[in-house]
């Protein structure tokens, strides 16, 4: 029973690749938003006060006015809505900049332009500064690389000119995520939302998706309330998938604001634990295991040849996936890692609804 079991994951696995080179290939004859990682230089301009200051629970949309220049350094503007959202980045003691969401009007400009497909993005700005922002977008990149089951990004440089009050702010940087319902049709699947428990969801998706947030250091998620987790299926009968999003609390960006549930008894961000459900026999790990250790050099080269990044971040964090490497291959470890939800006296069964026990 368990070689069948074994093969299914395997299976499961090997089409995990298979869709995953598949996606990169049809994304490089494609001309879109996210097909390259270039970083797109943006210029929003209106009045930007108005917009900011709205952080309210229901805020409105605000006219503004966007620009870039195309492949060949022609200057396309058009009037696009913005509205503040998120919660913990929403707030102003918490972030100088609220996530915002990006509204597209259609119109012939737009229908030309690399926004052409796009209807509402999230927009991901920086909360105290844009060099966690470029933290955040390569979490987003590093899931792309475990499957295509995962949300697609842009890193933006942005340029605000706020026409009323006549002020400038210096450019960051920011992040453009690919909408739920691309990211489900892209992988022929719907957006679904239900109740249900993590069980109930795809298991060796879900195993894969809980191994990685444990790789990034990431505890801010739960299926239950669909924290921080959208769900995609083939359709509304099927088991989910759970993809995740939203990894500014991971250690792997260690912002300075960062910090565990209170729940989780933990001392930081950088330190992991894993928060899958109980899984009795962890030999269902070994695929997945055997999974990470294939993408290993993908993994870090991602971060090594990174220009954005400084030294001593990279140094930093080639020892935190040392250490999740170690962990993994080391069975002792992996059986006090993943077996942890098992244990009754833990905290592996908290359940997360925005940084709070319900």
């Amino acid at each position: 029973m368990k070689k069948i079991v074994s093969l299914y994951l395997y299976i499961f696995i090997f089409g995990l690749v298979l869709s995953t080179a598949a996606s990169a290939q049809s994304s490089s004859t494609a001309h879109d938003l996210f097909t390259t990682d270039s970083v797109l230089e943006l210029t929003l301009s209106g009045n930007l006060r108005s917009l900011l200051n709205d952080r309210s629970q229901s805020p409105h949309y605000h006219p503004l006015q966007l620009l870039y220049k195309n492949e060949d350094g022609n200057e396309i503007s058009f009037t696009v809505e913005l509205k503040t959202r998120g919660h913990f980045r929403k707030l102003k003691e918490n972030c100088i900049y609220p996530p915002l969401a990006v509204n597209f009007i259609k119109n012939d400009t737009l229908k030309h332009s690399i926004f052409k497909d796009q209807h509402k993005i999230k927009l991901v700005m920086p909360c105290i500064g844009d060099e966690y922002v470029i933290k955040e977008w390569l979490v987003y990149k590093l899931y792309n690389l475990v499957t295509s089951n995962s949300f697609k990004s842009r890193l933006v440089k942005i340029k605000l000119v706020d026409t009323k009050n006549k002020r400038n702010s210096p450019p960051f940087y920011g992040i453009l995520l690919e909408e739920e319902k691309q990211l489900a049709k892209r992988n022929g699947m719907i957006a679904v939302s239900r109740k249900l428990e993590p069980g109930q969801t795809e298991p060796t998706a879900f195993l894969t998706m809980a191994v990685f947030e444990y790789l990034a250091g990431n505890t801010d998620w739960s299926v239950q309330y669909l924290q921080n987790i959208k769900l995609i299926a083939i359709d509304s009968n099927t088991a989910p998938i759970a993809v995740p999003y939203d990894f500014d609390h991971a250690g792997l960006v260690n912002t300075p604001y960062a910090y565990p549930a209170e729940q989780l008894m933990m001392n930081s961000v950088r330190e992991r634990r894993y928060r899958g459900y109980c899984v009795e026999d962890l030999q269902n790990f070994d695929t997945i295991i055997a999974f990470y250790n294939q993408i290993k050099n993908n993994i870090y080269q991602l971060y090594t040849s990174c220009k954005l990044l400084d030294e001593k971040y990279k140094n930093a964090t080639l020892k935190y996936l040392d250490e999740f490497y170690t962990t993994i291959n080391d069975a002792v470890k992996m059986k006090k890692a993943f077996g942890y939800p098992c244990n009754k006296n833990g905290t592996g069964n908290v359940i997360i609804k925005g940084l709070k026990e319900d």
